[in-house]
């Protein structure tokens, strides 16, 4: 089970603060343990490219992170950038304010700008910052990343005022159905929290955690 639930992980680090020294280290570990992706902010795409190149584990990186404020022009280059240095995954979040102010449209188009620069090149996971948003918004947001596209839906960036809640999986897991992913992230620490997330319907883990989750 735990070589499973490594591959289940999306081994993070994301501080503003992360050195290249601890971005090879996350790299090493991802390595050993056969993590999923290594999740880095885009200023580490190539470095961590080059040292995965050759492994199992993929290059995951942010657009629009943390805050989701940025303009879908500007989300849409950040994504073709990241690829271009080997990114294969991006974890974007959605314009939250957009959300809040019933401007549906641009939300979903918000999505569908990274969604369409990533097709067939890199997966989309998209944020939706659940402890912002009432019980209805979470549902619409999961909504418009289904009807734009993405690959999977994501609890949370880890920087706003609350993480992942066993809950907040099943709902989001309720409205995107089986065949899309859902990612929980966000305030997992250990085995138990990951078990619990994974019981209710998560099929991704990111976690600064990952090699204490995995030894349980």
């Amino acid at each position: 089970m735990m070589e499973n639930i490594a591959k289940m992980i999306d081994h993070t680090l994301l501080k503003p603060e992360a050195t290249e020294e601890q971005v090879t280290k996350l790299c090493e570990e991802a390595k050993q343990y056969h993590f999923a992706s290594v999740c880095v902010n885009p200023t580490w795409v190539k470095l961590a490219y080059q040292l995965l190149k050759d492994t199992d584990v993929k290059v995951c990186t942010v657009i629009g992170f943390p805050l989701g404020a940025a303009t879908s022009e500007v989300k849409a280059f950040e994504t073709e950038n990241a690829i271009a240095n080997g990114a294969t995954e991006v974890d974007m979040v959605i314009n939250i304010g957009a959300l809040k102010s019933k401007n549906i449209d641009l939300v979903e188009n918000d999505i569908r700008a990274v969604v369409e620069k990533a097709k067939g090149k890199a997966l989309t996971k998209v944020i939706i910052e659940t402890c912002l948003l009432s019980e209805d918004e979470k549902v619409l947001a999961c909504e418009l990343a289904v009807k734009a596209g993405a690959d999977y839906v994501k609890t949370s960036t880890g920087f706003s005022t609350g993480g992942a809640t066993a809950e907040d999986i099943a709902l989001m897991r309720k409205t995107v159905g089986p065949s899309i992913g859902v990612k929980a992230s966000g305030g997992v620490r250990t085995r138990e929290d990951a078990d619990k997330m994974i019981q209710a319907g998560a099929t991704r883990i990111g976690a600064s955690s990952g090699i204490k989750i995995v030894q349980g």
